[in-house]
């Protein structure tokens, strides 16, 4: 018998209009292929999605209610209920499997990050010591010697060629620039002959993902001035020659080697007023054999 002010059972007065339907996932009804003849459809007589739920039948006597497996109310292990809550529990282990693999991933439980591989090389404070230029004086050129003021030092002669190093957490870094002139140049020849060459070692970063493409950036930029980017085999781990396309007035030739996590990049910069005069600029293919051998002889140098 109802009692007044009950709400309508919708299987016991299926003539009376149909109730309100609750939110989502709160005594919806739905079809169980998997229920027994006769037995109440609904989230409580099945489990997730409709299959039978994981606690199997339901023991005698037990009473099947709109929200859960015990008439209760409550969801229960074989309701829509306990497969969420089961859905829950998967997506919280999934969850901390994943936080926990990100943490790991990130040196919560430990520096992970693996050890600089220098491949034997150290730091000096004057990498001009170490640096040969031996093959720039086979082909004539001297290092200029030392004269004028040095800027903003009057009477205080340049020296040359320069260096410098700084050693720091995530980098040590060394430079030398020294200024050459043809050895058979007349006084009224203008020239201007420059080699550049830095070494850093990497001591936190692997420089070996960006390397080729830092070196291909000048082959792919669009400016007025085109180079001609190759691959050098037989110096270090990888090595890449950038050269200027238009060298009518003198040379401007790049040569970059990564060795492991040490890098070493060693420039050619040479300008002549006119080929005219006595001493003439080298070719872009003569200053690249250079830059190759006093390469090699310069990272050999470093490593000893």
């Amino acid at each position: 018998m109802s009692i007044p002010g009950d709400q309508h059972n919708p299987y016991a007065q299926p003539q009376q209009p149909a109730p309100a339907q609750p939110p989502y996932g709160q005594g919806v009804p739905q079809q169980n292929p998997y229920a027994p003849q006769g037995a109440p459809q609904g989230p409580g007589a099945g489990g997730a999605y409709g299959y039978p739920a994981p606690g199997g039948p339901q023991q005698p006597g037990a009473v099947p209610g709109p929200g859960g497996f015990d008439g209760s109310g409550a969801g229960g292990p074989g309701g829509r209920g306990a497969g969420n809550w089961l859905w829950a529990i998967g997506g919280a282990v999934a969850a901390s499997a994943m936080g926990g693999a990100v943490l790991f991933a990130a040196g919560a439980f430990g520096d992970a990050r693996p050890d600089p591989d220098l491949a034997g090389y150290s730091y000096t404070s004057d990498l001009c010591n170490q640096t040969s230029f031996t093959p720039f004086e086979s082909a004539n050129y001297k290092i200029k010697p030392a004269g004028g003021s040095a800027s903003g030092s009057s009477g205080t002669a340049a020296q040359n060629p320069q260096y410098s190093g700084v050693q720091q957490d995530s980098l040590d870094s060394m430079w030398c620039n020294a200024e050459l002139k043809p050895s058979d140049a007349s006084s009224s020849d203008y020239s201007s002959t420059w080699v550049y060459s830095t070494a850093t070692l990497h001591k936190k970063t692997d420089p070996t993902a960006e390397f080729a493409d830092s070196y291909r950036a000048y082959e792919s930029q669009r400016s007025s001035i085109a180079y001609k980017v190759t691959s050098v085999p037989g110096i270090g781990d990888e090595a890449y020659l950038v050269s200027r396309t238009d060298d009518s007035s003198g040379a401007y030739v790049i040569l970059g080697v990564r060795d492991g996590w040490a890098t070493y990049q060693l420039t050619w910069s040479s300008y002549a007023a006119s080929r005219s005069g006595s001493a003439k600029p080298p070719t872009t293919e003569q200053v690249s054999g250079m830059l190759k051998t006093s390469a090699t002889e310069t990272l050999r140098k470093l490593r000893g």
